[in-house]
């Protein structure tokens, strides 16, 4: 696909910033056809160094809390400021996923690039923890690692050559989530399906020089993609 937004974050000292294949590749299929109207309140979950809340906020006009439980929120306001975005347009937060810090119904849309596996597996997540504060009618967008087929039973060498099998629990197939995701009760599923964008955004991560993208290398380059994909799924709050 065609990276129209994408391109212009094409600089060496951004992609230094990501934490895992390109999270602003991923985030523009994610919301290819997506309607956020300019000036929605929008949660960035799991924002990491902060590279996909200034995508939100610069090709989308969003306003963004950058919510993150690991990244210090002052660092990334130096970045923000960097790129020269108002501080009242990306405002970051520490918080914790199954404890947001917000009110109620405070969000019109929710995104999530690569973190929604860790916390959102348990099938109570969404209901209990996370739709309460979107607003009625309002949009969760997640883009995740997925499997192409779940095989936790018989794990590939190739996949075990840079992970371990706690750290491939982690990553499921359509299926799994599926199954999770139809189990709320508050959420309209609109699609679950493969990303396009697999072998290129972990292409841009393979080429950082950080010690999680060097260990990534080992099971790539033996083929361990093969087993893997991207997953995304956009969920309408009832």
């Amino acid at each position: 696909m065609n990276y129209n937004k994408s391109r212009k974050y094409n600089d060496p000292a951004l992609q230094a910033k990501m934490m895992g294949p390109n999270p602003i590749k991923l985030e523009e299929e994610l919301l290819m056809n997506q309607d956020i109207p300019k000036g929605s309140i929008v949660c960035d979950l799991g924002s990491g160094q902060g590279l996909t809340s200034v995508f939100l906020a610069k090709e989308y006009g969003a306003v963004v809390y950058a919510t993150d439980l690991w990244s210090d929120p002052q660092e990334n306001q130096k970045f923000f400021d960097q790129m020269k975005i108002e501080r009242k347009q990306i405002i970051p937060v520490q918080g914790d996923a199954t404890q947001l810090p917000y009110e109620k119904e405070f969000f019109d849309a929710i995104v999530s690039v690569d973190s929604y596996n860790y916390f959102g597996r348990d099938p109570h997540y969404l209901d209990d923890h996370l739709l309460p504060y979107v607003k009625k009618g309002g949009y969760v967008y997640i883009a995740i690692p997925g499997m192409k087929k779940d095989c936790h039973d018989h794990l590939p060498s190739e996949l075990l050559l840079s992970w371990t099998p706690e750290q491939l629990d982690y990553m499921h197939d359509i299926a799994y989530w599926s199954k999770i995701i139809k189990q709320s009760q508050d959420a309209e599923v609109i699609s679950i399906k493969e990303m396009e964008s697999h072998d290129e955004v972990w292409a841009d991560w393979l080429k950082q020089e950080n010690e999680f993208a060097i260990g990534d290398r080992k099971a790539m380059e033996a083929g361990g993609g093969q087993y893997l994909n991207f997953i995304a799924i956009v969920l309408k709050k009832k």
